[in-house]
């Protein structure tokens, strides 16, 4: 039986929530982790995962998965606390087969001219620094265990495209897609694939967060900020958790064996490049 660890998944209603459920009811044990607790302004409460909401997915993945789920607390800024995570997953069930980089911060928007150092850092130590350092400790798992595995990162639509007031953001996914693709080809030899997923803007809570900014930002009221985003995509919807959740499980999947290296889209046709 394989085993998923994802990052980020500590938030109700969340991508991290949609993706725990969905790889429980595709069979998978399921490590849910988030930070936990609020740390400091960068990290407010209203916008991490804690514990109590890790306990309650990780509930509902028992339920769904019949018990094999666990919640485990990681920073994914710190080498020590990844280290940790993986070792906890390996407790639990034996080895890691999948890891699914979900973790990031994307409500830290300022102007560019006055984009401040502090805000810089602690979105790039997430999207980015977080996700090499989990990789490394999972890849590390994955050559010692034999047998191949899957790393998914969750990139963005930034990761293709520009956006005012996220430059820190739209760096970081950038980014993303470049150690996406530097891991598919070092790691390949050991049958690791590497890929990542690229959403368009969800109503997650974050993403309400962001469409009560742009709006603003924008002169525009909630509602019509939202239809333009609509109007816009080829398929005239936002996106969903669950679209992102079921790309994460085909590329985890045998089906997506022949497939690394890619930043695949998830956007309803918004983003084609």
């Amino acid at each position: 039986m394989k085993t998923v660890i994802i990052t980020g998944s500590g938030r109700k209603k969340g991508i991290g929530e949609a993706l725990a459920l969905r790889f429980a009811a595709e069979g998978y044990n399921v490590v849910v982790s988030d930070i936990g607790v609020a740390q400091g302004k960068e990290f407010a409460a209203e916008h991490i995962g804690n514990t109590a909401e890790m306990d309650e997915i990780v509930l509902a993945c028992q339920e769904v998965a019949g018990g094999r789920a666990i919640g485990v607390v990681c920073d994914v800024r710190s080498a020590e606390s990844c280290q940790n995570l993986i070792q906890k997953a390996v407790e639990a069930f034996g080895r890691v087969d999948v890891l699914i980089n979900n973790a990031g911060v994307g409500y830290l928007m300022e102007p560019f001219v006055d984009f401040k150092e502090e805000s810089w850092d602690a979105v790039l130590n997430v999207n980015l620094k977080g996700a090499f350092l989990c990789s490394q400790a999972a890849a590390r798992q994955m050559i010692a265990q034999g047998g191949g595995g899957s790393i998914i990162n969750i990139a963005s639509q930034a990761a293709k495209s520009g956006f005012p007031f996220a430059a820190a953001y739209t760096a970081s996914k950038h980014g993303l897609v470049g150690l996406t693709r530097s891991n598919a080809v070092e790691l390949g030899k050991f049958g690791i694939r590497v890929n990542a997923v690229c959403p368009n803007h969800i109503t997650t809570g974050l993403g309400d967060w962001q469409n009560k900014f742009f709006a603003e930002k924008l002169g525009l009221d909630y509602d019509t900020y939202l239809q333009g985003i609509k109007d816009r995509n080829p398929l005239g919807r936002t996106g969903a958790v669950d679209d992102i959740a079921k790309a994460c499980a085909f590329l985890a999947s045998d089906q997506a064996s022949y497939i690394t290296g890619e930043a695949m889209n998830v956007s309803g046709g918004e983003e084609y490049h």
